[in-house]
């Protein structure tokens, strides 16, 4: 059989080249558009967590940050760029990160913090105002001075890193926010997170890693035996109305390990565990850092 060889057009050849040259073109193209995306990345926040009141933020920094601050407060960064903040229970509509780099320009990000509607429960009668005893403060000024000097502490932990789990387990009796109002004029919010199982004695764990920087051995007149952990980064936890702490001043813990038992020490009107979280200043939702209860 004969094979007829048919001469190739130049012109073939010229729209073979320009389609190669084309492919090449648009392969350089996405290479240099993934590179400039990865660099515009790199020069912002990345970020996680619950954008609300009473919530919180993890993340990593742009890179070549030399500093961080979150409305003008400084926020510690880990060596490898990351940082935790949070939003007290009464925080505004919104928040502004921002990093200063190293060439001295800023690098900003607008934050939106949603609103909670809290339990508000109105009470038609005045609000009790009577000054304590200075025998009740004899007792509560040291008290509130070791509680004081433990948030004070800064401990080497990397427990708000971690996702956290339930301390214990139970019924919530009282909610983080709730509040009331007496003919108009408002108490003191419950800080924090209310778990009964109905006994004393119920063990409870440490939700996250941290190092232990409060355990009153005597019961402080309100919180009873008092726990605090220091979870690093400004993050703390403090558990309240213990019967029994197995755990000192200095110890490190683990998340999951068992810290204490529930009780009703102090001023409480049944056995309950009272956890309540703080980030510096800011009194933040335990809800908000565990899943649901299973």
């Amino acid at each position: 059989m004969r094979v007829i060889r048919r001469p190739i057009s130049t012109l073939a050849v010229l729209a073979g080249a320009a389609l190669a040259l084309a492919a090449a073109y648009l392969s350089l193209a996405e290479l240099h558009g993934s590179r400039a995306a990865a660099a515009s990345q790199a020069q912002q926040f990345a970020i996680s967590g619950k954008l609300e009141q009473g919530g919180w933020i993890r993340g990593h920094v742009p890179d070549g940050t030399v500093s961080v601050s979150l409305d003008g407060q400084q926020i510690d960064v880990t060596r490898d760029g990351r940082f935790f903040a949070a939003f007290d229970r009464d925080a505004g509509a919104s928040a502004t990160l921002a990093a200063r780099m190293a060439d001295g320009s800023m690098v900003s990000q607008s934050l939106a913090i949603a609103a909670r509607g809290w339990n508000i429960e109105h009470v038609n009668l005045a609000r009790h105002n009577g000054a304590p005893s200075e025998a009740f403060m004899a007792r509560r000024r040291p008290e509130l001075a070791q509680i004081n000097a433990a948030r004070a502490v800064h401990a080497d932990s990397d427990g708000w890193n971690q996702d956290w789990i339930w301390p214990v387990k139970g019924r919530i009796s009282g909610r983080f926010g709730s509040q009331r109002i007496y003919k108009g004029v408002p108490g003191s919010y419950h800080s924090g997170l209310d778990i009964a199982t109905g006994e004393s004695g119920t063990p409870f764990v440490a939700p996250a890693d941290g190092v232990v920087v409060l355990a009153a051995e005597a019961p402080f007149t309100l919180e009873g035996h008092l726990l605090i952990i220091d979870h690093g980064n400004g993050l703390n936890s403090a558990f309240l109305h213990a019967s029994k702490l197995v755990v000192k001043v200095g110890d490190v813990v683990h998340q999951g390990q068992y810290i204490g038992n529930i009780g009703m020490t102090g001023s409480a009107t049944g056995p309950h565990l009272h956890w309540s979280i703080k980030w510096r200043d800011a009194r933040l939702d335990p809800l908000l850092f565990v899943g649901p209860m299973q």
